[in-house]
This record gives C-alpha cells, structure tokens and sequence, in this order.
C-alpha cells in the first residue's frame, strides 16, 4: 500500500481547508440544496466519462442501524422506532430517514433494499468484501470482489489497476482491510493508495514529506521512490518485494494516476455538492472523508473497474449512548456524498456503466438499549444501491413491524454480488477458476442468482 499524506493546515483547519465554522454550516448548504453545476453538463458534452463498467463499494464499518435509515417503523411504539422521522421520496410510495433528503430527492436512481438475512455477525469487513462468511480456515483463500474482476477483465488503462482500494486503516483493524486475491493472487490484490495508522514500511511504503500538491511533481515523485528503494536495499528487503508492488511503485509514476488523485484538478463547484471531509479518525474506525466519493468516480474515469472504500464507524450502542446524537453526525454527511455521487455519474453519462452499493457487516436491534444504542442484530440488515443498468427507484424485500426479521422477499449477500458481477459484466454462476488444488470455483455459490427485481 502507498500513504500520501494531505497538506496540514493552519489555525485548526481540516485537510480540505476546511475550518471548524465551515464544517458546523455545511448542513446548511446541502440542505438547501445547491443547483447541478453546469460544468457537469459540459463535461458530459465534451464526452468525458468511461468506456468500461465499474463497481464502487462503499462499507460503513461497524453495521448501521437499518431501522434509522432506509426501513424506519412508523406504526411500531417509541422503542422500536426511535427518534426519526420518515420523508416521501420523489418515488410515489417510498420512504426513507428524515435525514437523507438529497438521497430522497434522487429515489428513482436508487434500489433500497430492506431484507439482507445471511449477514455473519462479526465485526468485520469481510463478508462486503468477499460475499463469503468468515471461516478462519478459509480467510486467505477466498478472493476479494475486486480480484475477480482484475483476474477476469484486467485493466482497463495500463496506467491504473482494475483493482482499487480507498480504505483507511481502522483501530479495528477487520474494519479496514479491503482483503486480497486469496487464491487468486497477490498480483490481483487490491491497490490501496490510501492505508493509514500503526503501519509499518513493510506493510505500507510511505512517500515521505510528499503532499497531495507535490504529487503533481513527476521529479520530486521519483526521487522519493529512488529513496525508498536506496533504504530497501540497505535493508536487504527489495528482493522481497512481489511483483504486485513492483508494478505498484511503476504504476503510480504515471500522471494518470496521480491526476485522478488530484482533488485540486476537479471544479470547485462539484466538490461542494460532495460537502467537506472531516478527517478526524472516529476512536477505531475510519474518517469521515466524503470527498473520497468524488476521488472513486475519478479513478473510474481513468480506467478502474472495482474501487473500495470505507467511510466512518457506525457501531453506536456503547455506554455513551450515542445512537442518534451519531446519526445526526454521520447520515447527512453520507446523504451528500452518496447522491452527489450518483448525480454526478448520470450527468456525465456514466450511471449505467458504474454500480454503487453502500452498506455494512450486519444490522441493528429492534429495541434501543437502556443507553439509547441499538446492539448488534444479524438477523436483518440493509444495502443501497444503484447504476449499473438496474431497474431502479424501488425497494426490495421488506421486515416485519419491528423491523427484526424480514417478511418479503430475503435477500443474501451472495445475491447482491452476483448483481454487482452481471453488472460488469461477468456470469456469477458460469465464471470459474481452479485453485491450486484443481478445484473449480465460482465467483458466487450456486444458488444465489442475481436479484432478478434490478434486471
């Protein structure tokens, strides 16, 4: 992995120059909405976007609370429902969180679904990354989504990986770690440019004293590297180096990587539909960086096909009791980043090629805790989707009245990965590779097709 470090800023500011006050009004401004930049259109006109299809993941670590988000229970009593309120959307019939007013306005380009069943129960990435449950037998075996595609369709752009990561590390380590190629391969890992604390230089090459300003710097750029691999070599560790970071370090010399990167080359007036990163790391999870969905969509314009990122923490039912004050938080900042994001893709022409999926490891109690938290709940979770060519501006599957089992249509993990596969383009249940033992093995079990409302 490679860390670049942002640009630190005086006074107190946050890495995007954004200062405290700032941050405290920015509700204000997406709530009143800001009108669809004509930069975007012009964009589209001048044929800028992708050729190829995509997948953007998006984990919230920790499981978010499905109840006080896509799935709230009007008709349920005070402890079950919570402190929020439904909206209408602008699909007649569909109601979502008071707090998601921009993702309500833009319900036609969504799928809500409401009935995920299989979650594992850990606290842990894995299973939104691989679709598989975790079996410590079998963690180093199974390949990530991205790794599948990467082996199967490779790189769109030979400058830019098919397989991307955006995924800080966490203090829970499982909540930031996008996983590998399994039996796969290293060389199909995902490339993460982001990582994050407590990683060591075997683990992460950092690019030390190098701002995201100095990135656009090719000379300064190599000379970093020349010294990293001067340092290696005294170490007696570059011939230890596989082949996937070799062709890393190459890759990203190329300025088309660092420009997708680069925010400072995106107009201003799209990154204000995105709101202002808050890079504070939230106790063990990840920052809030909403920006980072404005970078997912550059790295799919320059060529990705698989971009993975984390975004926040959502385990909220402690002793503080922090369920709803961490609600307020969080679900608007995710609000703009998610819909600028699908807004942005569709003016540019991209939404039907790129597909989006937002969701965590398993779900939330019905009944709120004495510390007014909603404790850990597999038995029910939520996903958000869109692009890809789906039917969308529909819910699939729904819960019972309390929102504690689903009562319509289940939905399984695998499913949802196998629609993500259809939609780039590959069969889930025909794919195959054999794996070192010469076993065959698909992209998702038999049995769970994809979900055939989206087609």
């Amino acid at each position: 992995m490679l860390t670049i470090f942002s640009k630190p800023h005086k006074r107190g500011g946050f890495c995007d120059g954004l200062n405290r006050r700032d941050f405290l009004t920015i509700g204000g401004s997406i709530a009143g909405g800001l009108m669809l930049p004509d930069v975007l259109r012009a964009e589209a006109q001048q044929g800028r976007g992708t050729q190829h299809k995509a997948i953007i993941n998006i984990y919230l670590p920790g499981g978010p609370p499905h109840q006080d988000m896509w799935d709230i229970k009007t008709e349920a009593p005070p402890e079950i429902k919570g402190e929020f309120n439904p909206i209408r959307t602008n699909v007649t019939g569909i109601e979502i969180c008071e707090l998601f007013p921009r993702i309500a306005a833009n319900a036609d380009k969504f799928v809500f679904i409401r009935s995920i069943v299989d979650a594992d129960g850990r606290h842990d990435g894995y299973q939104c990354m691989t679709g598989r449950k975790k079996n410590p037998q079998l963690e180093s075996f199974w390949p990530m989504m991205g790794s599948w595609v990467s082996r199967f369709q490779g790189n769109a752009n030979p400058s830019i990986p098919a397989n991307m990561a955006l995924m800080y590390a966490t203090g829970e380590s499982r909540w930031g770690d996008p996983y590998h190629g399994g039996f796969l391969g290293m060389g199909h890992n995902p490339f993460n440019v982001i990582g994050g604390r407590g990683n060591t230089a075997s683990a992460n090459m950092t690019l030390n004293g190098v701002t995201l300003d100095r990135l656009t710097d090719r000379v300064g750029l190599m000379r970093s590297f020349d010294s990293i691999s001067r340092t290696l070599d005294r170490n007696g560790t570059m011939d230890g180096i596989d082949s996937f970071q070799q062709q890393a370090l190459g890759i990203l010399t190329s300025s088309r990587l660092v420009e997708a990167l680069d925010l400072s080359r995106e107009d201003p007036r799209v990154l204000q539909r995105y709101g202002f990163n808050d890079p504070t790391l939230e106790r063990d999870g990840a920052p809030r960086m909403v920006r980072n969905f404005c970078i997912a969509r550059r790295l799919v314009e320059a060529g990705a096909r698989v971009v993975t990122l984390n975004f926040s923490r959502w385990d909220w039912h402690g002793p503080d009791g922090r369920n709803f004050d961490e609600s307020r938080r969080n679900m608007p900042l995710l609000d703009a980043g998610v819909s600028a994001l699908v807004e942005d893709l569709s003016v540019r022409g991209m939404l039907n090629d790129v597909s989006i999926v937002v969701w965590g490891e398993f779900g939330r109690t019905p009944r709120i805790n004495n510390t007014a938290g909603r404790d850990h709940w597999p038995q029910l979770s939520c996903a958000l989707m869109a692009g890809g060519g789906m039917k969308t501006g529909q819910v699939i599957g729904a819960s019972d009245r309390i929102g504690g089992t689903a009562s319509r249509r289940p939905v399984k993990f695998q499913e949802v990965f196998a629609t993500l596969y259809r939609n780039i383009g590959l069969d889930p249940l025909s794919t195959r590779m054999f794996d070192p033992n010469g076993r065959p093995q698909y992209l998702v079990d038999q049995g769970n097709d994809p979900i055939h409302e989206t087609a």
